[in-house]
């Protein structure tokens, strides 16, 4: 059965707060060609309310994302002749890592084999709270068994298509049987999963399970995926559980695309404009 969604996990902010001990986060997100990716991840971050996000990117995409994105800091990391992030980088976002409350990864990544290989061999070393998503979820469907080594629990927030990669079944299989297969995956690998559609799935290790009921068929966009990803990582730099960042996330998540839907329509709904009232959204959920 489904449990409700859990009020003030973000109440209103101390006076004295700084950016600090808002959360900091590091997402490891784009490539040549998915920039758009990484820079709608990190807006999901930084519109949740993390005080200080860094998103690690191949360096050829420094001079371009400085332009995208001004309120983030951008790390440049080596990268592979196809302009994805190398082997090379690993040590430097392992070491980056160990300074942030929590980790995002997989936004744009691409399928480039080396940088499959990076997501495989950074994830058992990053001992902070994390969300795997896009990407980083294809690489690990290729070694599901760096689940199984993992030293902390994770969010994996597939779509049904990355779904079905990680369970070796059919995207018709997964939308017969969503919470069943969400639940069963989630306590085979100690994981929180978040298998995202219509009615979002979030589904704990431990057994418990959240349906959201927020968002429209609008949200069906290029990107919007990416700011979910964003979303949930900077709540789990603002020291929400694992559960709680999924389910907050998913909820207001969905709740922002459902404003946007108002001012907007939903047929030409972006993901950008998901990110521009994620604000409004936590203020309808601190109202709850």
């Amino acid at each position: 059965m489904s449990v409700p969604l859990p009020k003030g996990l973000l109440p209103p902010r101390n006076p004295a707060m700084h950016k600090g001990e808002a959360g900091r986060v590091l997402l490891i997100a784009g490539s040549v060609g998915l920039s758009g990716a990484a820079a709608l991840c990190t807006m999901g971050a930084l519109r949740v309310g993390a005080g200080l996000v860094t998103l690690g990117i191949p360096k050829s995409l420094h001079d371009p994302m400085v332009q995208k994105l001004t309120e983030a800091m951008l790390k440049a990391l080596p990268e592979t002749k196809e302009g994805s992030l190398s082997l090379q980088a690993l040590a430097e976002i392992l070491t980056t890592a160990e300074q942030m409350e929590a980790v995002g990864i997989g936004p744009g990544l691409s399928q480039n084999a080396q940088t499959k290989e990076l997501v495989r061999r950074m994830l058992p070393s990053i001992k902070k709270p994390l969300v795997l998503d896009a990407d980083g979820l294809n690489a690990v469907a290729e070694d599901i068994n760096v689940l199984r080594k993992l030293p902390l629990p994770i969010i994996l927030t597939p779509h049904p298509g990355e779904m079905a990669r990680l369970t070796r079944l059919s995207p018709d299989d997964i939308q017969k049987d969503r919470e069943r297969i969400a639940v069963e995956f989630a306590k085979k690998y100690r994981v929180v999963v978040v298998l995202k559609g219509h009615g979002t799935v979030v589904a704990s290790f431990d057994g418990t399970v959240y349906i959201n009921d927020t968002g429209n068929p609008g949200m069906a966009s290029g990107g919007s995926g990416d700011v979910l990803t964003g979303m949930i990582a900077g709540l789990l730099a603002q020291r929400l559980s694992l559960y709680e960042a999924a389910q907050v996330g998913v909820y207001l998540h969905g709740l922002a695309g459902d404003l946007a839907a108002e001012a907007r329509g939903q047929i030409g709904l972006i993901a950008s404009d998901l990110a521009d009232r994620i604000p409004q959204a936590i203020q309808r959920y601190q109202a709850l």
